[in-house]
């Protein structure tokens, strides 16, 4: 009897310690991530890379934002417009953000398109769509437009403005549109597509991107483990520049 009991005592004990050293960090971390729609290929990547159970939800910096504002609670939200977490972080709803990677803007075209240049957004009957007002992509373009000489006559080809980067480049996709104004990690993650007319560096904004963990949220250790992936060797930051990103100047 005594020596059955002891037994199944040490069966117990055997399982439970595997149990321990299987949490013991070896656990993937959960996270919901909220991120700009131009870091929707990355992203994803980088969450298997690290073994993540990740869920996301990729849309307008701006649109995501007004969520965390209104009570949506992800563990994680990444900006393609700085000031929208620093607003965020100063409202206590995030934590301290980080700058992780930088971008540039481009003139996305269809293949085969005779655009090679900003000044010839100003022909007539051409097709332009951006991001609405608000929305980071936008906010860029109209940055960079504001330093054209001829900005009224290529505003004037304004046909369709939209929610974020994906929005823009599905309509030169489907041939909505001869020109858009998106990042120039958007056309190399639709190369087979889309070729990119580059804007001179006296145009071009300065497009950082940063990263917090949001306040309130159910994986806070989750959060941690994902952004810290995405700075210094972290596995991440490789991962950005192969798809196009820079690292943040220092």
């Amino acid at each position: 009897m005594h020596r059955r009991v002891f037994t199944a005592l040490l069966g117990f004990l055997a399982f439970a310690s595997v149990a321990i050293g299987c949490s013991n960090g070896s656990d993937p971390p959960r996270v919901t991530v909220s991120a700009a729609s131009s870091l929707t290929s990355v992203f994803q990547v980088y969450s298997d890379e690290i073994g993540a159970d990740a869920r996301f939800s990729f849309a307008g910096s701006d649109q995501l934002a007004a969520q965390i504002e209104q009570g949506a609670r992800p563990d994680v939200f990444a900006s393609a417009e700085p000031d929208l977490l620093t607003k965020l972080s100063r409202q206590g709803l995030v934590g301290r953000p980080i700058v992780f990677a930088r971008n540039s803007l481009v003139i996305a075209v269809p293949e085969g398109s005779k655009i090679d240049s900003v000044s010839d957004l100003a022909q007539p009957s051409l097709d332009i769509v951006i991001g609405a007002p608000g929305v980071p992509a936008g906010d860029y373009a109209r940055e960079a437009l504001d330093r054209v000489p001829r900005q009224d006559a290529i505003l004037a080809n304004l046909r369709s403005e939209e929610p974020d980067a994906k929005g823009i480049v599905a309509k030169l996709i489907s041939g909505a549109a001869d020109a858009g104004f998106v990042y120039a990690t958007d056309v190399r993650a639709a190369a087979a597509d889309l070729d990119a007319v580059a804007i001179p560096a006296s145009l071009q904004p300065k497009i950082l991107y940063s990263i917090a963990a949001v306040k309130g949220s159910d994986d806070p250790d989750g959060a941690r483990q994902f952004i810290a992936g995405l700075s210094g060797d972290g596995p991440g930051v490789q991962l950005l520049e192969g798809a196009g990103f820079a690292r943040p100047a220092r």
